[in-house]
């Protein structure tokens, strides 16, 4: 890894820390008056997601610019010049270790096996494209899926907030996550696969070496398979949302139901 991307990651580390323990603090109690009178454990999973969505918003512009600008990236999508894809990836890096520490230091609260899966497998996968600079294309397509956390994360705090579910605010939000989250997890997984089997065979692919290649491929299926699970769980919910049959169990079914906080961790995320 070069000095620069190392850099970024510890930089972005250090950076989401400051926003989670100070900045998130002062903004959230000057634009919320509901933030004030919430549990301590609620305290640290607002902040968490508003962490969280200042990540994606950061990777998931970045990304469409790679994906729009940057032709070198897409005209050889396994080894295109990596610079702004690394920068990008290296922000993730950041972040993801960032919210791993916070997972283990508070286990009790926010602690989710699925989602450590899918942030271990992420950074297995993006290790390569720091290291070798491999698969710049697809390292940055698995990160427009960031572009639908900022739902997911308002989502949970109207619930931490104790919107009605029958909100139109709520409502709206939650039809705008299943849409997006499936725009952008599950209906962009035929495209990306029909790229990753079109290196197949060619030399580009054989130059990965057996490593890269398993890294890639492994930890895109177990993204896959969770991203799926997740849209279930959404879709779920939203039909609840939708039809009224949800209701307003905050507390007696919060924990319970796929819509509310049992999927605090739908993807805060990162492919």
């Amino acid at each position: 890894m070069e000095t620069r991307e190392l850099t970024v990651v510890a930089g972005s580390f250090v950076g989401f820390q400051l926003l989670f323990s100070v900045a998130s603090p002062l903004l959230s109690s000057a634009t919320s008056q509901g933030y004030g009178r919430l549990p301590p454990t609620k305290l640290t999973e607002w902040n968490s997601r508003l962490v969280s969505t200042v990540h994606a918003l950061i990777v998931g512009l970045f990304c469409l610019y790679i994906l729009w600008f940057d032709d070198e990236v897409n005209a050889n999508p396994v080894w295109g010049e990596p610079g702004l894809v690394k920068l990008n990836v290296a922000i993730t890096c950041g972040y993801l270790l960032y919210d791993l520490v916070l997972l283990a230091c508070n286990w009790s609260t926010m602690g989710d096996s699925f989602f450590v899966c899918h942030h271990l497998a992420a950074l297995y996968a993006y290790g390569y494209v720091l290291t070798r600079g491999v698969l710049p294309y697809f390292a940055n397509f698995r990160l427009i899926s960031e572009l639908s956390t900022p739902f997911v994360n308002q989502r949970w705090f109207y619930e931490a907030l104790k919107y009605p579910r029958s909100h139109r605010l709520v409502v709206l939000n939650g039809i705008a996550m299943a849409v997006v989250f499936f725009l952008v997890r599950i209906a962009v997984m035929p495209s990306y696969w029909a790229s990753v089997f079109a290196t197949f065979g060619t030399q580009d692919f054989e130059r990965l070496g057996l490593g890269a290649q398993v890294a890639w491929i492994t930890s895109c299926i177990a993204l896959d398979v969770l991203n799926t699970i997740w849209m279930y769980k959404i879709t779920k919910g939203c039909y609840k949302v939708i039809t009224g049959k949800g209701g307003r169990k905050v507390k007696e079914g919060a924990e319970a139901s796929p819509s509310s906080d049992k999927t605090k961790h739908i993807n805060n995320h990162t492919d």
